[in-house]
């Protein structure tokens, strides 16, 4: 049986605020992550959760800028802590990123086509300059810009939908199997956010690349996503079929933060008080439900004993007490509307 493209095991990363030696708590940022990835078919995986909930952490596991504190990542069996220089190389080919501002890429003295030249040089197998340049400008085209227009021109001269569109055609451009994007429409206007949507699909659909899309917006997770996973403190409270976990989550985490989506409707108010914990909530709860000291259903035992992944349906399992016997609260499922918090 061949080994998924990505897996994650286990992976936990602690940090520590004024360094190792300075006797500050370690703050845990992802606890005991678990993740497959298949390459057939592709895939559009959502990572969601307010900030701080170690998304982004995730991601940066994912690229090889952190190493887990515990636990591994492996690439195709391969764990990233043990690949030699060409394992890693072939590695930074088939994963590429785009990150949530795409200007902090650009260098700003240098025009569009500078951005393409790293990539190139290192992946790109063209014979001459006029192949390469037709091979960028084939990119830039797939994703809705004309190279003319867009290779000559310094990043302050694109606009921010522009620009997320260039960093997407330069993952493309060297076929990667996994693309790891970082709130990428968090930053563009509505009619750009479809748009930048709609290409991550047709990727997907079209040219067979994964996607981990990490996101604090259920509804552009709602939208694309095939799988999903609800962060909460590092920690995995709710994960399985995209639309199903979005249409009848379970976890109380993942019930509020759909609740906290806005309707379209100016007689429709959002009143539900959220309680921020104080700082020694957070510590008591520490070795508990990381939820407790907000979650309006907590119970004694959610104080002392971390709750476990547990199937509640086929592809849906949630880390929550009350679904211990799956069958929810006193052996009865618990409904949900989208307007439940409203």
């Amino acid at each position: 049986m061949p080994f998924p493209l990505l897996q994650i095991e286990n992976a936990t990363t602690m940090t520590f605020g004024g360094g190792l030696l300075s006797g500050a708590p370690a703050v845990v940022a992802l606890e005991g992550f678990n993740l497959d990835l298949h390459e057939h078919p592709a895939r559009i995986t959502a990572i969601a959760g307010e900030s701080g909930s170690g998304k982004t952490t995730l991601a940066h596991l994912v690229l090889g800028f952190l190493h887990p504190t515990r636990g591994r990542i492996l690439y195709r069996g391969v764990n990233l802590a043990d690949m030699d220089r060409t394992e890693r190389l072939a590695y930074r080919k088939d994963v590429q990123a785009i990150f949530q501002d795409p200007y902090e890429v650009f260098n700003p003295f240098f025009r569009v086509h500078h951005t393409f030249d790293l990539v190139t040089r290192c992946f790109l197998k063209t014979e001459s300059r006029t192949e390469t340049r037709a091979a960028v400008e084939e990119a830039l085209r797939r994703v809705g810009l004309r190279g003319e227009e867009i290779l000559e021109k310094y990043p302050h001269q694109l606009s921010g939908g522009q620009r997320q569109r260039v960093m997407m055609a330069r993952a493309a451009l060297v076929q990667p199997r996994l693309i790891v994007t970082d709130e990428p429409v968090s930053a563009v206007d509505a009619s750009l956010r479809a748009s930048i949507l709609d290409l991550m699909r047709r990727m997907r659909d079209e040219n067979g690349i994964s996607f981990l899309y990490i996101t604090h917006d259920l509804s552009t997770a709602y939208q694309i996503g095939d799988r999903m996973a609800g962060l909460f403190r590092g920690v995995t409270v709710e994960e399985g079929d995209a639309r199903a976990l979005i249409e009848q989550p379970r976890h109380p985490y993942v019930r509020e933060l759909i609740g906290s989506i806005p309707v379209p409707d100016p007689k429709t108010r959002w009143n539900t008080t959220v309680e921020l914990p104080a700082d020694e909530d957070r510590v008591r709860s520490a070795s508990g439900c990381r939820y407790y000291s907000r979650c309006a259903q907590r119970m004694d035992v959610c104080l002392s004993v971390s709750p476990r992944l547990v199937p509640v349906a086929p592809d849906h399992a949630v880390a929550c007490h009350l679904y211990v016997d799956n069958l929810g609260v006193n052996g009865r499922p618990i409904p949900f509307s989208s307007k439940d918090t409203l």
